[in-house]
């Protein structure tokens, strides 16, 4: 295979020099381009030279940060450039010249961040804060710091149109959105998080471009093609004519945030619509640009709805050379476990607890089976990808704000339950990622939100209410007129974040926190090994997981049903272990994290050994000692006598 970041990706645009600032832009369609430069008395219109392979650039003597300027094409309309680092006026408006170099950071010692270890922390910057900005969002970053996060994941902060919208509309990928602030702004939140040992992630967008602003074919037509088809129409060309500029585009992109914003990595959204048959895939060129971009450890993580494991295995291996991959299998199932739903992609999961406990041990349940809504197989056989490869959540802003009305799942679930996902979420070996306000059961939805022209918006508000026709609750037209309007001003508003609710729900907030500490601070917890992790579902409420290290095991039952008495001598991964010893690190039943109070409870001895578990309740057990039998097998058979109910 050939080296992908053997080709040097140049970054265009408007570059701050001496003299004045240099201007590059790629416009084969144009045979002359102009930048048009504001001046108080009007556009000044100077010529740019071209080049054969349709690159135009020059020099503007005298000017500096803060121009604004356009591109005219062939003396006709102006567009923003394509590598704007900032929009004032929004998608339409002219772009401004900024000098990255003028920000003083105060980061030097940041080494960056790797997968071990990683907690994430998804943030949408407009609905977390009242403020709904970078500046807000550096206020709020000591608490997440006390939160026990290592990393926060800003959804996209690409210009888009309009002032409010989720980022996947992004046109100015280059330009963080003025609605949230300036490039400084963006800086200064980088900054503060390092210096609290806090990561920051892009959401960043390269499977399409949003349909308003978006005036890249004004430069040429070979940003997209039509040999590939998405869900949101042609594909962005990586592999067709004139591929290698448009490839260029979006590496420079992910390698300017890198360099230029000190970010520590990506979250690729949708890389399951991100088409190439070239022989190195723009995800694995993107990936080994963006690592030599900076000195700094960073972590590049695909959003895959496939379960490919190329995504994440070395390119020695014919792999993209990412970092980690979202693991839906495992949501998915809880999911339905828990609420029943059963609409579209969650027809394909029984919502077993047994399927759970396969996920917890393989990363993935879907490894080449056929699902059942399309027939089709997905995924392939995981063999010795770690556990920080796979990306596990309870809650992320599609799962709650693709619902009809952002229902998060503690709207839908008892609290004792949902105190009972979150530590399995917690205590799992696999990489977690939390949703914004799920750690303090925000009382808040999401929803989906956009900020469009009048007629787009018409469209967006009837095509989100038709999404739902195919959902039995949602077949009477007049019940979907019930929907929240996607442009509605007050949509945006019921999603923003009620801060003041960690206090007000602190009981479940010191969960998280608690369980963040033990995960990051206890060395059995600490290691992410799915080699030394083993789960199985007993009886039809109950799952075990067992993690352990040496002789020291650690041990979570989550009891998600009545209270129940557990027998050690009949239960699986129990049955080579010590029966005496244990100690109970961790119960949600404590009061003080809003439990009725009533602790799980050992009762006998020996053979006869068993444990009271209180109803919707999970504890963390510590125990030591070397195995009984040679080795720990696996063990995901659903034992329904080991769980004895007691008489009411």
């Amino acid at each position: 295979m050939a080296d992908p970041i053997a080709h040097q990706v140049p970054m265009l645009g408007a570059t701050v020099l001496s003299e004045g600032v240099r201007f590059e832009v790629w416009a084969p369609k144009a045979n002359r381009v102009e930048v048009a430069l504001e001046t108080p008395s009007g556009a000044r219109y100077i010529p740019l030279d071209r080049h054969e392979d349709g690159l135009h650039a020059g020099i503007v003597l005298e000017i500096g940060p803060g121009a604004r300027y356009h591109y005219r094409l062939d003396g006709e309309a102006s567009y923003p450039d394509p590598y704007s680092r900032f929009q004032p006026e929004g998608v339409h408006g002219p772009s401004e010249v900024v000098d990255p170099n003028a920000f003083v950071w105060t980061d030097d010692d940041w080494l960056g961040i790797g997968r071990d270890g990683l907690v994430i922390y998804e943030v949408h910057v407009g609905t977390y804060t009242p403020d709904g900005t970078f500046a807000a969002l550096t206020e709020e970053l000591p608490e997440l710091e006390r939160l026990g996060v290592t990393a926060i994941e800003l959804m996209p902060i690409a210009e888009f149109p309009g002032e409010r919208n989720w980022g996947y509309d992004g046109v100015d990928l280059f330009a963080p959105c003025h609605v949230y602030g300036k490039p400084d702004d963006l800086c200064r939140l980088v900054d503060a998080a390092h210096r609290l040992g806090l990561a920051v992630i892009l959401d960043v967008v390269y499977n399409h471009l949003g349909p308003d602003g978006n005036y890249l074919r004004a430069f040429s037509d070979d940003y997209f093609t039509d040999r590939h088809t998405t869900p949101w129409g042609e594909a962005i060309n990586y592999d067709g004519p004139n591929a290698r500029r448009v490839r260029d585009f979006v590496i420079a992109n992910a390698c300017y945030w890198v360099r230029e914003f000190h970010v520590d990595g990506f979250r690729l959204d949708a890389t399951d619509q991100i088409k190439d048959d070239s022989p190195v895939h723009i995800l694995s060129e993107l990936t080994a640009a963006a690592r030599a971009a900076t000195h700094r450890s960073i972590v590049v993580i695909a959003e895959d709805a496939e379960n490919n494991l190329r995504l994440v295995h070395p390119p020695e291996r014919g792999g993209y050379g990412l970092d980690a991959a979202w693991a839906d299998d495992f949501h998915h199932e809880l999911r339905v476990f828990l609420t029943g739903a059963r609409e579209h992609y969650f027809g394909n999961y029984p919502g077993s607890l047994e399927r759970v406990a396969k996920a917890i041990e393989e990363g993935h349940i879907y490894q080449g089976e056929p699902t059942r809504t399309t027939g089709r197989p997905k995924g392939s056989r995981v063999t010795d990808e770690p556990a920080t490869a796979f990306v596990f959540c309870i809650q992320n802003h599609d799962q709650v704000g693709n619902r009809p009305f952002g229902e998060r799942l503690h709207h839908e679930i008892d609290s004792g339950r949902y105190a009972v996902a979150s530590t399995v979420l917690l205590f799992a070996p696999e990489t977690p990622l939390l949703f914004m306000g799920q750690e303090f059961a925000a009382s808040t939805p999401f929803l989906y939100f956009t900020d469009h022209t009048e007629e787009l918006g018409r469209l967006v508000t009837a095509g989100r209410r038709e999404e739902f026709s195919g959902f039995r609750a949602f077949s009477d037209p007049d019940l979907r007129e019930a929907i929240p309007d996607p442009q509605a001003l007050s949509t945006f508003l019921a999603s923003k974040l009620r801060l003041e609710e960690r206090r007000t729900n602190a009981a479940l907030y010191r969960l998280y926190r608690e369980l963040l500490a033990l995960r990051r601070g206890d060395p059995e917890l600490a290691v992410a090994d799915r080699g030394q992790t083993r789960a199985c579902a007993v009886g039809a409420h109950l799952l075990i997981v067992h993690r352990w290290a040496g002789d020291e095991h650690r041990l979570l039952l989550a009891n998600f049903g009545a209270a129940t008495s557990l027998s050690l001598a009949d239960t699986p991964l129990f049955e080579s272990l010590p029966r005496d010893g244990w100690r109970v690190m961790l119960s949600t039943s404590a009061r003080r994290y809003g439990g009725t109070g009533e602790r799980p409870r050992f009762q006998g001895r020996g053979v006869d050994r068993a444990i009271a578990l209180p109803a919707r309740s999970a504890a963390i057990l510590a125990g030591g000692g070397a195995v009984t039998r040679p080795s720990l097998t696996r063990s995901r058979k659903r034992i329904g006598g080991a769980v004895k109910t007691p008489p009411r």
